[in-house]
Formats: structure tokens, C-alpha cells, sequence
């Protein structure tokens, strides 16, 4: 095994500590005392337990949470199709123009996305509010999505579809039953990917929600214009504990698959012996 020279070590160092220790500090001082963020003052809870009576914040969450599950799940089964057409459709009439819309929006900027939705919201006369907000974000994440489901069907093997079709499966069993369990792996990680840009999304939201439907991240960049305060810290805090048990979660799910498919590649050449 090749060792890693000091060098290294150091530079990996700084660039933990550069993206980590900012989120560090802030789980400590969210046990903080004092009201003011920057002065320790003993360690103390009080800021959950307010936090978990902020009806304003709770709301907030509630929402942000929906349009994120809902605005996900459509992003995975489009971007999924569309990733679908472009690789194993070949080439046809417009094929360009489809990919060019369907990554359009990894290159376009926030601010022109979300501006052209509400020119599009309100040019059909739709309120804006939960269903604005989820067709945003649906339309942005949608070719994320897409992008990481393309690199596994673009590797994947075809002769397990056409074994399961000579077999007697029709087109539909064969996707369901051979081709989505291989690729379940790249969808799942299209869907937490499209899941967190929605929990993180500020801008495009910004203009696609209503007066009754503030997001999270809307709701902490009002509040932080004031002054940050030791519920925000907590309010962090935990967003950092749940993105980092579904990232160990994934993680484990991965790891199993792998080792389940390891073991029955194990036994088919063992069976073929």
C-alpha cells in the first residue's frame, strides 16, 4: 500500500478543517447559554426546546419537507425517463434540442430560472404557493437526475435485458424485474441528490413561493438578516444530523447491495464450475 507524504496529509488537513470546522463551531455554540452567539456562557439545550415551540420555524419546515419529498419523487421519475430516451433511444429527430432542454438548467443561472417561472406563473394566472414552489423545483433538479442515471445506463449491460426478453419477459418485466434493480443504486442517489438541492434551494423559491408558503431556507435568510441567533444554530444543527444519517444511511444500503451482488457472482461461477 502506497503511503501518503506529509504533504498530503497536511493539505487533506486544511481542507477537512476548511469545509468541516465552520460546522463544527456551529453544533457547539448550539448548545450555547448565552444568547449571543459568539460568548460561551456553559453548555444548555433551551434553544431546541425553543426552537421546537417556533410555530413560524415549524411551519417553515413543514413545507420545505413536503415540496421536497414531492418535487423529488416527480424529478426521479422524469429525469429518470429522460435519461432513459437519451441513451438507449439513439438518435432521432430533435434528440439535441431534447438534451439541450433537459441540461439546460445545470448551466442556467438561479436568479434567470426562477425569474422565468414566475413570469411563466403568472402569465397563466396560477397563484403561487406549495404547487409553484414543487414544479420549481421539479424543473431544476429533473436533469440532475438525469445526469447520474445516464452514467449507469450508459455502462450498463444490455444482454441481461435481452436474456430476460428471450426468456418470455415483455419489455415492461424486463425494466422492472432486470434493469431498475441494477440501476436502483444511481435513481436513489438521483432522488436524495434531487432531495437536497430542494432543502438547500433558496433563490428559486424565492420567487415561485407565496405569501403563505415560506420555505426553510427562506425563513433563516429573513431571520439572519437580524442577527444570527442560537435557534438558528440549532435549527442547523439538526439539518446537519439529517443529512449526515441519510448520507450514512445510502452509505450502508450501497455498501450491502455490493456485497449481495459480489456473493451471487460468487455463486454463479461456482454453479458454472
Amino acid at each position: 500500500m502506497r503511503r501518503m507524504s506529509g504533504f498530503n496529509i497536511v493539505s487533506l488537513t486544511f481542507g477537512l478543517a476548511f469545509l468541516y470546522l465552520p460546522m463544527v463551531v456551529l453544533v457547539i455554540y448550539s448548545f450555547n447559554a448565552s444568547k449571543l452567539v459568539t460568548v460561551w456562557a456553559g453548555f444548555s439545550t433551551q434553544w431546541y426546546g425553543e426552537l421546537i415551540r417556533d410555530e413560524a420555524f415549524l411551519d417553515a419546515a413543514l413545507v420545505t419537507l413536503k415540496v421536497g419529498l414531492i418535487s423529488s419523487t416527480i424529478a426521479t421519475v422524469l429525469g429518470t425517463m429522460a435519461a432513459w430516451i437519451l441513451v438507449r433511444s439513439g438518435r432521432f429527430l430533435g434528440r439535441t434540442l431534447f438534451s439541450g432542454m433537459i441540461y439546460a438548467p445545470l448551466v442556467m443561472p438561479e436568479v434567470i430560472t426562477g425569474l422565468s417561472l414566475l413570469l411563466l406563473f403568472i402569465g397563466i394566472d396560477l397563484d403561487r404557493g406549495i404547487l409553484t414552489i414543487v414544479l420549481a423545483h421539479t424543473t431544476f433538479s429533473m436533469c440532475y437526475v438525469s445526469v447520474v442515471v445516464s452514467s449507469r445506463l450508459a455502462s450498463f449491460d444490455t444482454s441481461l435485458e435481452e436474456a430476460a426478453l428471450d426468456l418470455g419477459c415483455t419489455p415492461w418485466q424486463s425494466f422492472r424485474l432486470v434493469t431498475l434493480p441494477i440501476i436502483a443504486p444511481a435513481v436513489i442517489s438521483g432522488w436524495l441528490l434531487a432531495f437536497t438541492l430542494s432543502l438547500d434551494d433558496l433563490v428559486i423559491a424565492s420567487f415561485a413561493a407565496g405569501p403563505s408558503s415560506t420555505t426553510l431556507p427562506m425563513k433563516i435568510f429573513s431571520a439572519v438578516r437580524l442577527g444570527v441567533s442560537p435557534e438558528i444554530n440549532a435549527l442547523s444543527t439538526i439539518m446537519i444530523g439529517i443529512v449526515a444519517m441519510g448520507v450514512i444511511l445510502f452509505s450502508l444500503m450501497s455498501k450491502r447491495t455490493m456485497i449481495r451482488q459480489q456473493q451471487e457472482e460468487r455463486d454463479a461461477a461456482r454453479a458454472e464450475a
